[in-house]
């Protein structure tokens, strides 16, 4: 069921009932991205996933990341209706979600962060430069296979064809100025400074294969948080929900049903 949200600016679905879960999809992905665990996820909880700020029928929103966090806060705010919200966010959608903690900090109960960060390197920051460059000048057509390559590795990509033509069909359909707008936030991104006012408990997730948002940006993000846990997913790259469906539930179960993982660091075996 699709409902629209922070005053019909934001179009989102809905399954399940129980305790609210919102997710955030990823900047080379859309909300299908979700579709292998939200089936899982809606036994328990009432699953909101939107189409963030410039994606699908939701409408884009001017300012860069902070006003993508402000305008999701709106749309979680009004989900929740006063009760407590665990929001999950992979990659751009783990950026936006913990740029909201920091703006919004008792909007979340829980965080879930998987394969984001606080900010990139200089060689991450060049990468997101060139592909907000050759999206403007030449479109998202010749970048995709880079796009793709940043989601899944080679190996995946040759098992799965058929997933495969549908995300480069979703990646395509993006908004080619919401995409470039997107790269040059995140490009300039630094949240280091600020998660000591992310008050909610997160939990960090990130494939150990990811390129797009390397493991090392996982860890710093772990420690700069106030209370947060990281587990590193085996064999997996930047969307493990979609590439390991099985193993991304099991590392964020306990999580999500209240029982905080004691260790900082932890590698999951799956």
């Amino acid at each position: 069921m699709d409902r629209r949200l922070a005053k019909g600016t934001v179009n989102a679905a809905q399954f399940g009932k129980g305790p609210l879960l919102v997710l955030f999809h990823s900047l080379l992905s859309d909300r299908a991205s979700f579709d292998r665990i939200v089936p899982s996820l809606s036994t328990s909880f009432r699953v909101v996933v939107p189409e963030l700020p410039g994606f699908g029928l939701s409408q884009a929103v001017d300012g860069g990341l902070a006003a993508v966090a402000d305008r999701m806060a709106e749309a979680v705010t009004q989900s929740a209706a006063g009760e407590d919200a665990i929001v999950l966010g992979n990659g751009y959608g783990g950026f936006v979600a913990l740029q909201m903690a920091i703006r919004h900090p008792a909007l979340a109960s829980r965080l879930v962060l998987a394969d984001c960060g606080a900010a990139f390197s200089e060689p991450g920051r060049d990468a997101f430069r060139n592909m907000a460059g050759a999206a403007a000048s030449k479109g998202l057509s010749a970048i995709t296979d880079v796009a793709m390559r940043r989601l899944f590795a080679p190996e995946f990509q040759e098992k799965n064809p058929e997933l495969m033509q549908d995300r480069r069909a979703a990646f395509l359909g993006t908004d080619t100025n919401v995409f470039r707008a997107a790269c040059e936030s995140l490009a300039a991104l630094d949240l280091r400074p600020e998660l000591h006012k992310v008050s909610a408990p997160a939990l960090v997730l990130v494939g150990e294969h990811d390129e797009a948002t390397p493991p090392p940006m996982s860890h710093e993000l772990a420690a700069g948080l106030p209370n947060a846990s990281l587990v590193i997913l085996p064999g997996c790259a930047h969307v493990p929900q979609l590439q390991s469906p099985e193993l991304f539930l099991s590392a964020i179960s306990a999580f999500l049903s209240g029982d905080n993982v004691a260790a900082k660091k932890e590698t999951l075996n799956g």
